[in-house]
């Protein structure tokens, strides 16, 4: 403990996604604020490492894919050979390594010590012997699970490491924010006030995708409580954002491809409503305060929207908490007995609830939008319903405004 309380270069271990990188900003800034001019470095998959302008409290971000995570596999150590001198040159006094429960720190712990690392922390399940110099048991899945925020706060509390803010950290650009705002005015043909709803239909992993299809009945029948339906994805999603479109009509603006990640999130910010898979975006609405229905696929549970307003849709099923990115059951039962209906009626009680006053446009200097958001003390997952709960509560508060 002694030895945390005098880190001042602490190395931030972090290889997954950028959704679980966005999960561990509040640990990281507990890092941060609990030592006396602490830097910190960020080592992460090249894909999350396009965070590095957003995230406030981190100082450096390293890319690196590391060959115990899922990506393209490499065929020789030198990448890794590399990283370990890299780290070692560095002269970092610990580093905290942070995983799902389903990973294993160990690999990250070697590397860390390879490169003289004297301190490194993580959850463990197996006895690390010398890889790991402080440990928190892992007990999850067993004894239960936590939201991935609880998790990484816990793990740095265990040295002392503490903050009063857990919220999610991304910090959106006034560059972004005055370029979404002349995007979108362009769009529409006039200025861009007004409700705005984001629609993003992709995932990484097929099994957290709910069918194309359905997003454009739901965004058509959407669209009327709209001023504008945005509907976001990678270059490669270009037909699939223009089916989608399509269906929705002409309040549809297809963007596959146009955004970059600060004009993602400036777009989230801005939107009055996100419907998505669970996916990196809905993390940035989560951070962003921006209200979120979440095609949340039971692949695992520790990821739901966090300290915003949202509604979590899916069908119970015996094969819940996989942890699959493909589906090994006949018709994906989880997502596709979601109807277009009940994220309509989830997304109108959600604006039913929340409250965006005194809202006005990003200026022509990029200041952020003020904005009134009601919103949920702590955590996101008690403000969820099932898909049939949802449609039924819509329906009720409509009948009662008649």
């Amino acid at each position: 403990m002694n030895g945390w309380r005098a880190a001042r270069r602490i190395l931030c271990v972090r290889l997954d996604n950028m959704g679980d990188v966005l999960m561990t900003t509040p640990a990281m800034r507990a890092l941060k604020q609990s030592g006396c001019d602490r830097h910190l470095t960020l080592l992460t998959s090249s894909s999350a490492a396009k965070l590095a302008p957003f995230l406030n409290m981190i100082d450096d971000v390293w890319a690196y894919d590391a060959p115990w995570v899922k990506h393209p596999v490499t065929s020789t150590p030198e990448p890794d050979l590399a990283m370990i001198e890299r780290l070692r040159e560095a002269r970092f006094d610990a580093a905290a390594i942070f995983t799902v429960y389903s990973q294993s720190p160990l690999p990250a712990a070697l590397m860390c010590r390879l490169a003289g690392i004297p301190l490194r922390l993580a959850h463990c399940r197996e006895n690390p012997y010398a890889l790991l110099t402080d440990r928190i048991a892992e007990t999850e899945p067993h004894s239960g699970t936590r939201h991935e925020v609880v998790r990484q706060l816990a793990l740095v509390q265990s040295v002392g490491a503490v903050t009063s803010d857990d919220r999610l950290g991304f910090e959106v650009r006034r560059q972004d924010r005055r370029a979404v705002a002349e995007l979108l005015a362009a769009a529409r043909r006039h200025h861009s006030a007004g409700r705005w709803l984001v629609i993003h239909p992709g995932a990484t992993a097929s099994s957290r995708r709910w069918p194309a299809e359905r997003f454009g009945e739901a965004g058509a029948q959407l669209a009327c409580d709209f001023d504008g339906v945005a509907v976001t994805g990678s270059h490669d999603e270009q037909a699939l954002v223009a089916a989608i479109c399509a269906r929705i009509g002409r309040k549809a603006v297809p963007l596959a491809g146009a955004l970059s990640l600060g004009k993602l999130a400036a777009l989230i910010e801005r939107a009055d409503l996100l419907v998505a898979n669970n996916t990196g975006p809905v993390h940035i609405a989560a951070a962003l305060g921006t209200p979120v229905v979440d095609l949340y696929a039971l692949t695992n549970p520790q990821h739901r929207p966090w300290q915003v307003p949202n509604r979590v849709l899916n069908v119970d099923v015996p094969c819940r908490n996989c942890y699959r990115s493909v589906c090994d059951q006949p018709g994906h039962p989880c997502l596709t007995g979601v109807s277009p209906d009940a994220v309509v009626a989830a997304a109108r009680l959600l604006l039913s609830r929340t409250s965006r006053t005194s809202r006005t446009e990003p200026s022509v200097h990029g200041e952020a939008p003020r904005t009134a958001l009601l919103r949920p003390a702590h955590g996101g997952a008690r403000d969820t319903l099932p898909a049939g709960a949802a449609v039924a509560a819509a329906h009720d508060i409509l009948a009662r405004s008649r």
